[in-house]
């Protein structure tokens, strides 16, 4: 790196976990003075506190399981040391290098994470005094200087692209890279080459033999929904070891009722939550009588330090226990794997027992959550969201941020798109099943909860009643439909309109001026529906999803009047501009639309931006561009079809040329007007490289099959 200043001091080094590093990004700590003192993290504080608390022997005793002779050693190891000193052959900084160094063990001292500064000691004078370091040009004012990161925890290993990718794929790598020759260094190919390449860097490093990791920097772990819904929007340039590998991976982390985890806690994440569980276990002994109640939840208080590095499973979200199974279908309808190899993956038992029996246990918690609507479809009986406080609801699907289902309590997506398509992939793998001799009667009723009594049970004996369950939750999108004339729409606008600054109201009247947005009817699916079943009228990009799975888990096919028409209402949702629906030139379509709903929704919204009017989304693009393409691609070349694709084309150049004059290919940017001009920006705490945006590779390849 340079520093293009005579003189810079680096401090507050914070070395840990990502969640860690996160969380002082978050709370802005990151830009506050020195003089504020270091990050804290606070169930580490407590830990110590608790025992600090405990008398002398069974501190001792509790201190052994951490490696530590004294509270004082254990304290000190919540901080890294800074030190300066010699290094002789660092790369990059000449024959010798004045090195700084910082150190971070863990808390319970096994590992430790090192940042080192290098740099060339004639060029730059290094000096350290507390838990910062100053650099000082010797001359000028430029300060080079090598960053090094290393650690004695276990690493990951890599997959190279030749292991991850279809040769397909790798052919149209090498096409971009011919394109980008041909045309010159400053040309678009060379462009979209580039970052091609750099998409592709960006899955190897998050693609290893352990894991599929979410993101990097923000989300560098374990991620279910992450890892599955980037799975099946790749599947057509990935291997299919790619799909069962990440099938593996969620089946080996299923709860003992069967729910697939959304993250796991592991490393110095998972010592945090085991330090606030132990501490909580501490302050119960003390405040118990003495007796064997008090030794009992001591014994626990041991058990977790002694564990304090176990991996925790979070569970908390629903959505993908919906997306597992599509994932299972579609690789089990694969023609490239055999049925010998179909056979021996899911009678694998390495993780404890075969794969086939976690399978099923999923299928089962999956027929159990979707039955109470299978047998009596009225909105009471959708899958809910968790109750909160307040009588608030939880954000359980992907928009989990405070307010990113406006607060409903039945979401759209799960309800109308995943829950259908789960069932539909649950006959497909039933089917499959009995075709590789793997359906045992017995197998099934271990695996369901409620023995013959489940609906699982009841789905396998009679697949009909599967059928008509099916057919039901098919028709729940009716609960979403917002429809609105004309008039309506002028008038929901404006009052959005009206509620934002002077000068975003003149702009977004000038766009609705120039382009006529607000002059015709408009019909979507609501985001989510209230506790009373009444939708929450918020226009959203979630149907992209519905696009991208299609109107069944069947073979394509060209599809029919009705078809067509909840395709164009989606379609037409993401191409019609801003206000009245999603699509922002320069920028791409935002990820939601809240004109339509209540005031206290706009106010929520500008609270909590992340999955808001302001913000688009990487992953919503690429779904609505590979789900429209393959829309096209079904309707085929029927001359009374006409029409319909060609709107289809109209609106995927629509939103591909806004998102690429946005210069954003990430995880998610926004927006703001300067000058009367909406310019695209950074979001925040956006992911620079992030495994659902590396689907971009999947729609560029789409992109060029369709031209040939």
């Amino acid at each position: 790196l340079v520093a293009d200043d005579p003189r810079i001091v680096v401090g507050w080094f914070l070395l840990g976990t990502m969640r860690i590093e996160r969380d002082l990004q978050y709370g802005g700590q990151q830009k506050t003075a020195f003089a504020k003192g270091p990050f804290v993290v606070g169930e580490i504080d407590r830990l110590l506190a608790a025992l600090a608390r405990l008398d002398a022997a069974e501190r001792a005793r509790q201190l052994a399981l951490l490696h530590a002779g004294s509270l004082d050693e254990l304290r000190a190891r919540r901080s890294a040391t800074v030190t300066v000193g010699d290094a002789a052959g660092a790369r990059g900084a000449g024959a010798e290098a004045t090195v700084v160094r910082v150190v971070q063990p863990t808390l319970d001292a096994l590992d430790t994470l090192t940042l080192e500064l290098r740099a060339d000691p004639s060029r730059v004078a290094i000096e350290a005094a507390g838990d910062s370091a100053t650099l000082r040009a010797r001359s000028g004012t430029r300060i080079p200087f090598v960053v090094r990161i290393t650690t004695t925890g276990r690493t990951l290993t890599p997959i190279k692209r030749e292991e991850i990718f279809t040769p397909a794929f790798l052919d149209y790598l090498a096409a971009t890279r011919a394109d980008a020759a041909r045309a010159g260094a400053s040309s678009n190919a060379a462009l979209s080459a580039h970052r091609t390449e750099r998409q592709v860097r960006g899955l190897e490093l998050l693609v290893s033999h352990e894991k599929l990791m979410a993101g990097l920097p923000t989300y560098a772990t374990y991620f279910g929904r992450d890892m599955l819904m980037s799975t099946l929007m790749l599947r057509p340039v990935w291997k299919p070891a790619m799909s069962e590998f990440a099938i593996a991976s969620a089946l080996r982390k299923l709860s003992p009722d069967g729910r697939v985890s959304h993250e796991e806690a592991l490393g110095g994440q998972a010592v945090r939550e085991a330090s606030a569980e132990y501490a909580t276990l501490v302050d119960s002994a003390l405040a118990a009588s003495a007796g064997a109640a008090r030794d009992a939840l001591l014994e626990r208080a041991r058990v977790v330090l002694r564990d304090i590095r176990r991996v925790r499973e979070n569970y908390h979200m629903i959505d993908a226990e919906f997306q597992l199974p599509i994932l299972e279908a579609r690789w089990l309808r694969d023609p490239a794997v055999s049925d010998a190899r179909k056979r021996a993956f899911l009678l694998d038992a390495a993780d404890g027992e075969p794969r086939v029996a976690r399978l099923l246990r999923e299928l089962a918690l999956l027929a159990e959550l979707t039955a109470p609507y299978a047998h009596d479809p009225v909105t009471s009986n959708l899958v809910s969201f968790a109750p909160r406080d307040s009588g608030r609801w939880a954000s359980q699907s992907w928009r989990d941020s405070e307010v990113g289902y406006a607060r409903g309590r039945y979401a759209m997506d799960v309800n109308a798109i995943w829950a259908p398509h789960a069932l539909e992939a649950t006959a497909q793998i039933l089917d499959a099943l009995r075709t590789l001799g793997l359906l045992g009667d017995t197998l099934v009723r271990r695996a369901a909860p409620k023995g013959d009594e489940s609906a699982l049970v009841a789905y396998v004996r009679d697949p009909a009643a599967l059928g008509t369950a099916t057919a039901r939750w098919q028709g729940a999108s009716r609960h979403f439909v917002v429809r609105l004339g004309p008039a309506e729409v002028r008038e929901r606008v404006q009052a959005r309109l009206a509620a934002m600054p002077e000068g975003e109201r003149r702009h977004w009247n000038g766009v609705l001026a120039a382009t006529g947005a607000d002059r015709d009817s408009l019909v979507f699916l609501a985001l989510s529906l209230d506790a009373q079943g009444r939708p929450i009228d918020v226009a959203n990009s979630d149907v992209a999803t519905r696009l991208f799975l299609g109107e069944t888990e069947g073979p394509s096919r060209a599809p029919d009047a009705s078809e067509r028409a909840a395709v164009l209402r989606d379609v037409r949702t993401f191409a019609r501009r801003y206000p009245v629906g999603l699509l922002i030139e320069g920028v791409g379509p935002a990820v939601a639309n809240d004109a339509y709903a209540s005031p206290s929704v706009w106010a929520d919204f500008e609270r909590d931006r992340y999955h808001g009017p302001r913000v688009v989304w990487g992953r919503e693009n690429n779904l609505f561009l590979l789900g429209t393409m393959q829309r096209v691609r079904d309707a085929g070349t029927a001359p009374e079809l006409v029409a319909y694709r060609r709107e289809l084309m109209d609106a995927i150049a629509q939103v591909r040329t806004a998102v690429d004059a946005s210069g954003f290919h990430s995880e998610l940017w926004s927006y703001e007007l300067h000058d009367g001009k909406i310019v695209p920006m950074r979001y925040g705490s956006g992911s620079d490289v992030q495994l659902w945006s590396t689907t971009d590779l999947a729609v560029g390849f789409a992109q060029r099959a369709s031209r040939r």
